[in-house]
């Protein structure tokens, strides 16, 4: 079991661990609980009522965060010629083709979003044992095989995120920094449990929902009411 440091410690006694929270005041017990020197993110976690080793269970997909992420995405093109030209154009940290795939085989990995043009999916998808296991592969479910470069890059670097479902059915999504206004973060949480709502697989049978929590960097988890999380006037209220 993980050891922690005197300042979760504390953190951990100044509320009700096993109290269930609104939306609103696990964004406002996450932003007082936060003590760390430096800004740290804020992640919501959700235990999902399916079971992830049957393909029609498996939840994946994007999010666009309103509030954005407050982090500096850095995103990777695989594309030539036009394509290439119109990724560099809206802002992509790297863009190549076969020098980028030599590049990504030989260990470079400096990137957070990789995104890819239809042609060069046989090449790209022969890095599956580097960009695989990092939740780096495109796919063209979550728009990262595409051929509308432009839109893609300046969508994941606006705010847009992916989350996916781990073996045990979780989902891992930041939704903000501990500087932003409890507004911001609130609205950031409601986008993405709508979009897990949305994307509930019909295959799934009971709970969907299972256990929600949010937490900062070094902060402990603050779990949400799973019955009042969606509510509209609990995120107007935060």
């Amino acid at each position: 079991m993980a050891k922690h440091g005197k300042k979760y410690t504390d953190a951990t006694r100044r509320y009700d661990r096993t109290q269930l929270h609104t939306s609103s005041e696990a964004v406002d017990l996450v932003k007082s609980l936060a003590s760390a020197k430096f800004d740290e993110t804020v992640e919501l976690a959700v235990r999902l009522g399916v079971d992830p080793r049957k393909a029609d269970q498996m939840v994946r997909g994007t999010v666009a965060l309103p509030s954005g992420t407050g982090t500096d995405v850095r995103v990777a093109v695989f594309a030539a010629g036009d394509a290439a030209a119109e990724a560099r154009e809206a802002g992509a940290d790297i863009v190549g083709a076969d020098d980028l795939i030599a590049q990504v085989e030989g260990g470079m990995l400096d990137f957070d979003v990789a995104i890819a043009t239809p042609d060069l999916m046989p090449q790209v998808g022969k890095l599956g044992r580097a960009l695989g296991p990092r939740g780096l592969m495109p796919n063209p479910k979550t728009g990262t095989v595409t051929t509308d470069v432009g839109k893609a890059v300046a969508d994941f670097k606006g705010g847009k995120v992916e989350y996916r479902t781990d073996r045990h059915g979780n989902v891992h999504v930041p939704i903000g920094k501990v500087s932003f206004e409890a507004t911001a973060l609130a609205a950031n949480l409601r986008a993405v449990l709508e979009e897990l709502e949305r994307a509930k697989p019909s295959a799934a049978k009971g709970r969907y929902f299972k256990r929600v929590v949010v937490a900062s960097t070094m902060g402990p988890s603050i779990q949400l009411d799973t019955q009042r999380m969606l509510a509209v006037e609990d995120v107007a209220a935060s």
